[in-house]
């Protein structure tokens, strides 16, 4: 996770959120996967982003990497975080979290006769600091 532009005006906030992804398929069959999609989300401002993810698939035990870039405008910060980098330390003060959501659907065809549904998902959440943009940190 990457905020490769992050600006902060009167309260409003504005950042360009960069996401890349690895997905594993461990089955010994290819994955097809369709109705995808990437969330971003915020705790206080509910959602920020969408993507859906083009329908493909994954080879038997191979990785497939993705990549994701939101552009958020105008993103207005809670009252509750005040003046950002008021701290009496550089980069102290006070933190934003987001979350991202991602969502495979697809499945696996066993002898290209059997079609087993799968259907996955992955939550990941980044702290971020309001007076640079910094990341503090994120788990998935």
């Amino acid at each position: 996770m990457k905020f490769p532009s992050f600006t902060l005006v009167n309260g409003t906030a504005n950042f360009t959120f960069f996401q890349y992804v690895a997905v594993r398929n461990p089955n010994r069959y290819s994955f097809s996967h369709y109705d995808s999609s990437l969330q971003l989300f915020s705790s206080s401002a509910g959602p920020l982003g969408f993507m859906y993810i083009p329908a493909g698939s994954i080879a038997a035990g191979r990785t497939q990497f993705m990549s994701a870039t939101f552009d958020v405008k105008s993103f207005q910060l809670p009252a509750n975080v005040g003046n950002a980098g008021a701290g009496p330390v550089p980069g102290s003060g006070p933190i934003m979290e987001l979350e991202t959501r991602m969502k495979l659907v697809g499945s696996v065809k066993v002898l290209k006769v059997f079609a087993h549904h799968v259907e996955k998902g992955a939550k990941c959440r980044v702290s971020i600091q309001v007076s640079d943009g910094s990341v503090l940190g994120y788990n998935c």
